[in-house]
């Protein structure tokens, strides 16, 4: 195995794991998971979401890298949700294959492989990821929900209209775009933050992997995995091999090659992020597949990781 892909996905199981036993041994009921799964979306998601993004500078990003990422992942989830229709649950399993842990994964790997040109390529990606990817699974997801919700027979253009508006509200206001659109005009201003603002605001963002992890792992531990294991393993296999492979093709297909090439690939092939698992809890669909996948994911990450960043190393 690689030691890279070891040195950065460890501490990842380890905390899964922690959750795991904790959960096992009674220290944390499933009980308790509907209170963390409140905790982490509505105070450490958006503290996270607008930390990373008060940051972000727009005038000094290279968009093509990461505009290559959003066409495959934009394929890859469109595609799943059309080849199982639209609902909530294909919706979660579709940002399941698309969604990467870029942050405590992705970050610590590129580092490691490719140094701070990599890290700083990377970091553009980081910005947009949540902006693009989170904010279009919650319109997506609130547009299945409205589906869901109909009567079955066929809406007026009245109701059309007044399904796209709830849609387009429930999407807007809402603990994900919210903090990252303010988190965004912030970061075009010149204003600071008073610092005891900034640092009540880093503790929130930098607690929400540890918890989200912790909280996988106590999950897990009241969950009949065997029941999941075969559709844990395929959408593991989709997010960690297919994924990457999409990101590669199309963007060498569309010129873009070197350093920003492979971190993109990198980025594309590290384990499930986190917020798919917060958004299934949120949402109350897939739970049990989720929770399955995010361990599952993670393991083979251990394998897979090592080999598609074995590959790139031949280039």
């Amino acid at each position: 195995m690689n030691h890279l892909a070891i040195t950065a996905l460890l501490p990842v199981v380890i905390l899964i794991l922690i959750g795991f036993f904790s959960g096992r041994a009674g220290l944390v009921g499933s009980g308790a998971t509907k209170d963390f799964s409140n905790l982490l979306f509505w105070i450490l998601t958006p503290a996270l979401l607008f930390k990373t993004m008060s940051t972000v500078h727009v005038e000094e990003l290279n968009f093509k890298p990461v505009a290559m990422y959003f066409i495959a992942a934009a394929v890859l989830f469109l595609g799943y949700i059309f080849s199982k229709g639209l609902s909530r649950r294909s919706v979660v399993l579709a940002l399941a294959s698309v969604f990467s842990n870029t942050v405590a994964i992705g970050i610590p790997l590129v580092s490691l492989a490719y140094g701070q040109e990599g890290v700083v390529i990377l970091l553009t990606l980081v910005s947009f990821h949540s902006l693009v990817m989170l904010t279009t699974a919650t319109l997506v997801l609130e547009l299945a929900i409205t589906k869901e919700g109909s009567s079955g027979r066929p809406p007026s253009f009245g109701k059309h209209l007044i399904t796209l508006f709830r849609t387009l509200r429930n999407g807007i206001i809402h603990p994900v775009p919210i903090p990252i659109i303010c988190g965004l005009l912030f970061a075009q201003t010149s204003w600071m933050l008073p610092s005891f603002l900034e640092q009540s605001l880093s503790w929130l963002a930098n607690g929400f992997g540890p918890i989200a992890l912790l909280l996988v792992g106590i999950s897990l531990a009241h969950v009949k995995v065997g029941s999941y294991f075969k559709s844990a393993v395929a959408l593991s296999l989709v997010k960690n091999l297919i994924m990457p492979a999409v990101v590669g093709f199309l963007s060498w297909a569309m010129g873009l090659e070197g350093i920003p090439l492979k971190v993109m690939i990198v980025a594309a092939c590290v384990p499930v992020g986190a917020n798919v698992f917060v958004f299934s809890q949120r949402y109350e669909v897939a739970q049990g597949l989720i929770t399955a996948t995010m361990a599952v994911s993670n393991v083979l990450a251990l394998v897979t990781v090592s080999i598609v960043m074995a590959l790139l190393a031949l280039f």
